[in-house]
């Protein structure tokens, strides 16, 4: 089947968006400027906080400004990013990026506005999608009963999308986003066998079919090259359990080879230390092991032998950058895994939403990206987003 014939989107979770204020001011001033710069349609995909949902709800005129704005700049929306929660440009965002988790009423309930705001914003002949946390991170304490109550509100959740749907006509479907050092993460050791977990649970409640069409997958495929994954054999593996891939963040991580031989790239790769965001490190010994760390630090980076760790063949950060670069300086790219993977998606018999997810411009450091305009570098990622499905077509 051929890729979605929406229009790319792009996420506007790398413009802060505290209040709808924020929220249209980023449109206009960024999302705008790009849409008029590009040649090809654009969708934006809304980051709406906590307390912009709420703000969206409580006020339905704020909500009609919202959609008024999107308009007046010939911008659509079919798609949500609902996974940071609070403040995703704060000081410091790290693990708390994952709270509250799927065993939380706070998420579910969240999750449900963002879809009743979706429900009046994407065009009638369109589908929703919401994307949104691997049930938790791994770094916070998940409790005796952690899985089964994420399960619990998932199942919630797929029949108020469910309802939703009849009472509005509107299908919109949630998409769980896996990501290294979380609940999902591994495709084939954690991804698989919690949704099971949630499958099985469903047909013990006779909802089974409900949450197979409400509930699936975010396929980021940065967060899956990071963990060295074959992203071709990962997206077989969840669609052949019967997983259905609902959105796929199109999205390079950062890859530096024989770190232990490599000062320049050691020293570019220090460059991308930062203290907003979390960045997982994983590496690929030469026996096959894939050894992590939980985060880019400079003491990590500059310590010298016997430290294991140095020893791998390849290094790979969680660290999302531009979607047409294959190297930046000394470092590498993991945008042969982009284009393995959507290869692979091209082959569905449906087609998951395509949505550019690079929020790091804010942190990226200097070496490596041409010095333009947040909306300049925007377009340009977008740009080679269009050529590269073509190409693929």
């Amino acid at each position: 089947m051929a890729f979605s014939t929406l229009p790319l989107s792009y996420c506007t979770n790398v413009h802060p968006g505290r209040t709808v204020d924020e929220v249209v001011d980023g449109l206009v001033e960024h999302t705008a400027t790009v849409r008029q710069q590009l040649n090809s349609p654009m969708a934006a995909g809304l980051w709406l906080s906590r307390g912009v949902a709420s703000e969206l709800l409580k006020t339905e005129s704020e909500l009609e400004r919202l959609g008024q704005t999107l308009w007046q700049h010939d911008l659509v929306c079919y798609t949500l990013n609902a996974f940071p929660y609070g403040d995703f440009h704060s000081e410091r965002v790290k693990e708390q990026v994952y709270l509250p988790d799927w065993a939380s009423t706070d998420r579910m309930k969240y999750t449900c506005d963002c879809a009743k705001i979706l429900a009046k914003l994407i065009p009638e002949t369109a589908e929703g999608s919401i994307s949104t946390v691997p049930l938790g991170g791994n770094m916070n304490s998940g409790g005796r009963d952690f899985y089964a109550t994420c399960c619990h509100n998932l199942i919630e959740t797929a029949k108020f999308l469910k309802d939703l749907h009849d009472k509005t006509g509107r299908m919109i479907r949630l998409a769980i986003e896996p990501e290294p050092m979380c609940q999902l993460s591994f495709t084939a050791e954690t991804t698989v066998p919690i949704f099971h977990m949630l499958f099985e649970m469903a047909e013990a409640l006779g909802c089974l079919e409900t949450v197979q069409t409400f509930i699936g997958l975010c396929f980021d495929v940065c967060h899956q090259a990071v963990v060295f994954e074959d992203v071709a054999e990962s997206i077989e593996l969840v669609v052949s359990n019967g997983i259905r891939i609902n959105k796929v963040h199109i999205t390079n991580a950062v890859e530096l080879e024989e770190p232990h031989n490599n000062p320049a790239g050691l020293a570019a790769l220090c460059d991308f230390v930062e203290p907003r965001y979390l960045h997982q490190t994983y590496g690929k010994m030469p026996d096959g092991r894939v050894l992590y760390r939980p985060d880019l630090l400079t003491e990590d980076i500059n310590r010298l032998p016997p430290d294991k760790f140095l020893q791998a063949d390849t290094w790979r950060v969680h660290f999302h950058v531009p979607v047409f670069a294959d190297t930046l300086g000394p470092l590498n790219t993991t945008r042969r895994d982009l284009k393995a993977a959507l290869r692979k998606i091209q082959t569905l018999d449906y087609a998951p939403h395509l949505e550019v997810e690079t929020y790091t411009w804010p942190v990226m450091p200097d070496s490596g990206v041409e010095q333009q305009s947040l909306a300049d570098q925007i377009t340009q990622e977008l740009e080679s987003a269009y050529r590269l499905l073509s190409d693929l077509s």
